[in-house]
């Protein structure tokens, strides 16, 4: 697993009450752990720092979908059920740049 894959993993609620499985991007990897971005097809909750990505073969995803960059996790990667695809570099710079933003750095 890499930054910029797109995987499947059960994504807690932000209440801690549950999860839900879902699609989710990683930002951070290393050894145990990886800090992810959930994904939604709710395109209406879009923020300004968030960002639409299309379904394709690379995607692997069904819809156009949302990267929620401001709901992130950090997850133990036994976790992780799958991968489903994975985002071009484009859209990486265009993470890295909304996190900037994002966290005022």
């Amino acid at each position: 697993m890499k930054k910029g894959d797109i995987v499947l993993l059960p994504f807690p609620f932000t209440d801690l009450s549950g999860s839900k499985n879902r699609p989710a991007i990683i930002l951070i990897e290393n050894e145990l752990d990886i800090t992810v971005s959930f994904i939604t097809t709710q395109i209406k909750w879009k923020e300004s720092t968030d960002i639409i990505i299309q379904p394709n073969e690379l995607t692997g995803l069904k819809k156009e979908s949302l990267i929620r960059l401001s709901k992130i996790a950090t997850i133990d990667t036994d976790i992780v059920l799958g991968k489903l695809g994975e985002v071009n570099q484009a859209t990486l710079n265009h993470i890295d740049e909304n996190l900037r933003i994002l966290f005022g750095l």
